[in-house]
């Protein structure tokens, strides 16, 4: 599943809802759950195979964060 028209301001928010927490902000919004460190880039659009990359670093299915959305 490609996600497209995804900001970073959603991104962090339904990664927020799963539990991890902003470490970093800068150019790149880094955050944690304690296991998985990932890298969000501050754009207005996230390009869908980033985002997807995210995901799967983060230990998410495309579906878990299709439904924190």
């Amino acid at each position: 599943m490609l996600f497209t028209d995804v900001s970073a301001e959603r991104t962090v928010r339904a990664f927020s809802k799963a539990g991890f927490k902003i470490i970093t902000k800068g150019k790149h919004i880094g955050m944690s759950d304690g296991i998985h460190r990932i890298t969000i880039p501050d754009h207005k659009r996230i390009n869908s195979y980033t985002l997807k990359s995210i995901i799967k670093d983060a230990g998410l299915t495309d579906e878990e964060f299709k439904k924190l959305l």
